[in-house]
């Protein structure tokens, strides 16, 4: 089968490697539909720890075709990717903090992923979304990160939140922010991405820091970083009232420093948080993709086929592009 394998820092490309097998405990499963994450390229420019040679690609949906020994899914079940295998004997896990499990397996990035004709992975890992669209599917797993950082937030009915960035992440944060009743305003430099931001449910967008404090004089009461650059990190703190909080999801390169201002965050009692993964909100994710509480298609910006993957990958985004899908049944 043809998978999309990174082979070393700056190398990735469609190769053929053998169909995968399923072993005890798991599933094989026809990849319908992939998501281009912006962990893919740091994986590709070695900012972020996986294990090469490896087929990347952990936000997919597909359908079991095969079942190892012990497991009873039925054939033809579809399903999204859960891609974190926590050990469950770590002390992290034993607190139940499994997104911060010392041993965990991320499949697409320490395992084989969906950048695949074929897959496996555990069968626990594989959570059945019923009719749903295959491409609507694929963004469970980025919609559950995004659920994660909403939960550490904890936006309430009528408080201010602004987004910092118009990515996948940033558009899912604001119509999470949004149908938790919160006044929402985006700030993006691409205009494209501001009025989709606004289709969606944004109350206001603003292009820089000081268009968005002509918004919100005095600041918001919660921002959620969603752009994973040094420069929205240190915006944010300017951008948030006293007595607020910020939720960092953006992930920057490992060994990446950001300046801040301690005795600032101190003085306004500013709480800094960080939202990591997306422990035991998956299946909450599904259930809104089902309800349609979110909206994704209109954050589709480009399908392309497993021979088309490297390259959008290896490739700087193009201007205003959102979410790109990998459809490995789409010819090249």
């Amino acid at each position: 089968m043809r998978a999309v394998q990174l082979r070393g820092v700056g190398d990735i490309a469609a190769v053929e490697v053998p169909d995968p097998e399923p072993k005890a405990g798991e599933v094989l499963v026809r990849v319908l539909a992939a998501g281009i994450c912006g962990t893919d390229r740091h994986l590709l420019k070695g900012e972020f720890p996986c294990a090469p040679p490896v087929t990347l690609g952990h936000e997919f949906c597909g359908e079991v075709i095969a079942v190892g020994e012990g497991v009873t899914m039925p054939i033809g079940t579809r399903i999204a990717c859960d891609p974190n295998i926590a050990c469950g004997t770590c002390d992290a896990c034993l607190r139940g903090r499994v997104n911060l499990c010392a041993r965990n397996v991320a499949i697409g990035i320490h395992r084989n992923g969906g950048f695949s004709e074929f897959a496996t992975l555990p069968a626990h890992r594989a959570l059945p979304v019923g009719d749903l669209d295959p491409e609507t599917a694929a963004f469970a797993e980025p919609l559950a990160c995004t659920l994660h950082g909403l939960d550490i937030g904890a936006p309430v009915p009528g408080e201010k939140v602004v987004v910092l960035g118009g990515g996948v992440i940033g558009l899912l944060a604001v119509q999470l922010a949004r149908n938790a009743g919160a006044e929402v305003v985006l700030v993006t430099r691409h205009p494209d991405k501001r009025q989709l931001a606004e289709r969606l449910g944004a109350r206001a967008t603003a292009a820089t820091l000081e268009n968005a404090l002509a918004i919100l004089p005095g600041g918001a009461d919660l921002v959620l970083e969603c752009a994973g650059v040094a420069e929205t990190v240190e915006m944010a703190p300017r951008v948030t009232r006293a007595g607020g909080r910020i939720v960092v999801l953006g992930v920057l390169p490992k060994g990446e420093r950001v300046r801040i201002e301690p005795f600032d965050l101190l003085f306004r009692e500013i709480n800094v948080l960080h939202s990591f993964l997306n422990p035991f909100t998956q299946s909450r994710a599904i259930d809104m993709l089902r309800l349609g509480q979110v909206e994704v298609g209109p954050l589709i910006s480009l399908r392309v086929g497993l021979g088309d993957a490297a390259r959008a990958i290896a490739e700087p985004a193009r201007q205003g592009e959102v979410k790109v899908l990998v459809l490995p049944g789409q010819g090249d």
